[in-house]
């Protein structure tokens, strides 16, 4: 009688675990938002990692952040992105490589009502919701316009760009060219491609000041390429004949601005980036309404503000 007693309190028991089992909510889906970049490579892209797991942990979501080994690997990207909408993530940022290559797969993520946040360099297609990025025609123009004064408002100048597929790449030589035009006596004698990569910007760099011995003003557009500049720069012996001018803020730089090497770069914002990436795709999940650009702002740099308290946010190791 004592064991009939156990066993029907044992299975009181268990119904009741199931009765309250069946009552309870299912573990809410944790929101997933994959990030790929043009590249990981560079102190800038780890930047806008770190702005945009901040995010994450502030708005309680699930991050990854991915990108090529080089900015000139377009078709791994492809992959990486088509990777990530297989996953079903809740919302995805994306930083083009190419502005035309990935829209066939922004397409996909928009019929399957997955939003798109562009970040850093966008696509040319109303796709994406917002993208957040620096306004690339108006830094440049204003590295330009620091180059002009720099070198009395005369002379021949050069560029070496990551890449002329990339809205960033595309505003940044433009921004540069446009601002030039309005200066007669300054004379762009070369723009070269670099892919992002130090060597191959080292060797551009090289070339372009052997064919152009009077030259007098550079600029590079990302930090790989005014990485090479600076090498070609110094392999060449010409630090101080030639004006260097550059964009991004790694430690390379801002080493060569301190030593007079380089003098000056527009810094980005790139924690800020990355952070308000997340934010917007969370915004956007929530259905708020985004505006078509999330400008994140810029700064000129040189020796007179590099370690000023303001600008150690935007000036990244």
């Amino acid at each position: 009688m004592r064991i009939l007693r156990k066993s029907l309190a044992v299975l009181a028991i268990l119904a009741l675990i199931l009765v309250v089992a069946g009552c309870a909510k299912p573990a809410p889906k944790e929101t997933y938002i994959p990030l790929i970049s043009k590249g990981f490579q560079h102190q800038f892209w780890q930047a806008v990692k770190q702005g945009a797991e901040k995010a994450a942990v502030d708005f309680k979501v699930k991050i990854t952040f991915e990108g090529p080994e080089t900015e000139a690997m377009v078709d791994k990207q492809m992959d990486m992105l088509s990777a990530a909408l297989a996953k079903k993530p809740a919302a995805i940022g994306f930083a083009a490589l190419d502005s035309k290559a990935a829209i066939p797969l922004l397409q996909k993520a928009k019929d399957a009502k997955i939003p798109v946040i562009g970040f850093d360099s966008g696509v040319d297609s109303d796709i994406p919701l917002t993208t957040c990025a620096t306004d690339n025609i108006a830094a440049a123009g204003y590295a330009a316009q620091m180059m002009a004064k720099l070198i009395g408002d005369s002379g021949e100048v050069a560029v070496i760009v990551h890449d002329q597929t990339s809205r960033t790449g595309i505003d940044r030589r433009d921004g540069f060219v446009k601002e030039m035009q309005k200066h007669p006596n300054i004379k762009v004698v070369d723009i070269q491609y670099g892919g992002g990569d130090q060597l191959k910007s080292t060797d551009l760099a090289k070339s372009i000041i052997q064919a152009h011995p009077k030259l007098k003003g550079f600029f590079g557009a990302n930090e790989g390429s005014i990485i090479g500049v600076l090498n070609g720069v110094k392999e060449m012996k010409k630090v101080g004949k030639i004006v260097v001018i550059g964009y991004d803020a790694g430690k390379q730089q801002k080493d060569a601005v301190r030593s007079g090497e380089e003098a000056g770069a527009i810094s980005q914002d790139p924690v800020g980036i990355g952070y308000k990436t997340v934010e917007a795709a969370v915004k956007a999940l929530k259905g708020e309404t985004l505006p078509k650009t999330t400008d994140t702002g810029f700064k000129w740099y040189d020796k007179t503000n590099i370690d000023a308290p303001e600008m150690q946010p935007l000036l990244y190791d």
